[in-house]
């Protein structure tokens, strides 16, 4: 393949060639956000391949801690992919969230040996004692409550995630004590704060 000329990717640039990462000419991210050019990097070093969305889009997700709407439009723009492809993979899969996440995330197994085990109990119950619905976190940006098709720890079920660590054999009152634990939800007393 030829290599453009230089004024060839001066023209691009302008396009959103090489520059592409939305600052022309080196300037800075219009919002002024310095993520973005860590994303610029990572978007450069896969050459601007929409081969590699996945990969950017775990980027992004790390430095943002979510993506974004304007996210999302940004990587689209300069992979030169349609904003519903790279909307469709951020929701496809489970790992990405569209929204921010808890300072504690709590994901709870509903795969079938979790399932038939009452982990539909342990949620309901999680739900109740944290006052969101799963995919949501609270109020006070505290907990974030998930449900997961697998874990892949079926020997474990019903299996709950407190905060990147498994817990086995679950029950409500057991899952809803943890997660009082782990978000720090215990007075001195002992009971809910």
């Amino acid at each position: 393949m030829d290599q453009p000329t230089s004024s060839q990717a001066e023209t691009r640039a302008g396009q959103g060639g090489p520059a592409r990462a939305g600052r022309p000419n080196g300037k800075e991210h219009p919002s002024g956000d310095r993520r973005f050019a860590s994303l610029d990097r990572a978007m450069s070093r896969s050459q601007f391949r929409q081969d590699s969305l996945i990969e950017i889009l775990h980027t992004a997700q790390e430095l943002f801690g979510y993506l974004s709407e304007d996210v999302l439009l940004y990587i689209a723009r300069n992979l030169k992919l349609p904003t519903s492809k790279v909307y469709g993979v951020a929701t496809f899969y489970n790992f990405f969230s569209l929204e921010p996440k808890g300072q504690h995330t709590c994901t709870v197994c509903l795969g079938t040996a979790c399932y038939v085990k009452g982990a539909a109990n342990i949620l309901a119950a999680l739900s109740r004692e944290l006052g969101v619905e799963p995919g949501k976190t609270t109020s006070d940006g505290v907990v974030s409550l998930e449900a997961a098709r697998c874990l892949g720890s079926c020997g474990l079920a019903p299996a709950v995630v407190f905060d990147g660590e498994i817990s086995a054999q679950m029950t409500p009152d057991k899952a809803v004590r943890k997660i009082r634990e782990v978000a720090g939800l215990v007075g001195a007393g002992g009971g809910p704060r």
